[in-house]
């Protein structure tokens, strides 16, 4: 990823910037994938819109569709009016801005296709008398080739600029996008960033523009790449250190102290005990899903590969998740569980 020399945008700045001022001609939105991060982030956005705003809700779970749209119209009074969809391509047919969170790259082209089938159904005349170009928001991870080949889809079906389509990437966890504290890692021109970060703002409490689409999800798996080497490495640490004898707490001092200072050592220690707020200290449940990081680890390859990078350490780190995950008091717990797996003292 090319650096221009300004990969960082200054957040306070559009933090500071009225949510009435660029974002208030959108005022029919789409939400589709209502998921664990979804369902939050979706939440988050209808309740500070205002009553006039409407936002359309999808997920192939209709029950999910429903209690959330419930949720949003027993708290209407402050916020854009909710509907359920039937379809992705439902959702976003009167949207100026579509929001999507989805699991894998075939679920994003398959929510794709079926948007810009109903753009297609529709008359040209109306989707060029639109006052804006439409905006799609994509915050799932998936690998940049595949964004970038959803991005084209959306450049040929609604051409001369009446369509965006842009990358956000969130890191967060279910924690974030509860409380609306979400980071998104963007990928898109500058152009569009007045019209992008409010939005994001309204789910998150920092955007970074990483350069042009596609570049917001090579810096979240280039990140999360390195977070999955970091927290294998901090539970072999963790476990030779207690096998030794070292009290654990008094070892991540003197971890958290050094050189081996990380976020799975400092924050979301292996062990339980270490710290309190951890998911170590709840049998590992929250947090992180070990599969959704054998997810962002396979994806971090398969786009390495592609840009020709060298990760030695990879292959072997994704063998760990893999035995990891297939234990039954392993699986579907936070990352860190990769301790129990070692065979670390509890």
């Amino acid at each position: 990823m090319k650096n221009t020399g300004r990969l960082w945008r200054p957040v306070l700045r559009a933090q500071r910037r009225a949510f009435s001022s660029s974002s208030r001609l959108l005022d029919n939105y789409a939400f589709i994938g209502l998921g664990q991060m979804g369902y939050q982030m979706a939440r988050n956005l209808q309740a500070k819109l205002p009553p006039s705003d409407t936002i359309r809700v999808f997920d192939i779970n209709k029950a999910a569709a429903e209690k959330l749209a419930q949720e949003m119209k027993a708290q209407q009074a402050g916020g854009a009016a909710a509907q359920v969809a039937t379809s992705a391509g439902d959702a976003a047919r009167d949207a100026d801005a579509v929001i999507t969170c989805l699991p894998e790259p075939n679920h994003v082209k398959s929510a794709f296709e079926s948007i810009l089938s109903a753009h297609n159904a529709a008359q040209k005349g109306e989707l060029h008398s639109r006052p804006k170009p439409r905006l799609f928001i994509d915050c799932s991870t998936i690998d940049p080739t595949s964004s970038r080949e959803v991005a084209a889809a959306v450049s040929s079906a609604l051409p001369n600029g009446q369509g965006n389509f842009v990358d956000a990437p969130m890191s967060g966890g279910v924690v974030g996008a509860t409380a609306g504290t979400l980071t998104f890692m963007l990928g898109a021109p500058e152009c569009l960033l007045s019209r992008i970060e409010p939005i994001l703002l309204r789910m998150g409490k920092r955007v970074l523009h990483c350069g042009p689409q596609g570049a917001g999800l090579s810096a979240k798996l280039a990140n999360n790449y390195l977070l999955a080497i970091e927290n294998i490495a901090t539970a072999e640490a963790m476990n030779l250190g207690v096998k030794w004898g070292l009290d654990p707490k008094v070892l991540a001092s003197v971890i958290n102290a050094s050189t081996g200072r990380c976020w799975p050592s400092e924050v979301n220690n292996p062990v339980p005990g270490v710290v309190e707020t951890a998911p170590a200290c709840r049998d590992y449940t929250g947090g992180f899903g070990i599969g959704l990081m054998r997810k962002d680890l396979r994806l971090a390859i398969i786009a390495a590969k592609e840009a020709g990078a060298e990760l030695p350490l990879a292959e072997k780190a994704s063998e760990v998740y893999q035995a990891a995950e297939a234990e039954e008091r392993c699986k579907g717990r936070d990352f860190s569980v990769v301790y129990r797996w070692l065979g670390g003292k509890e």
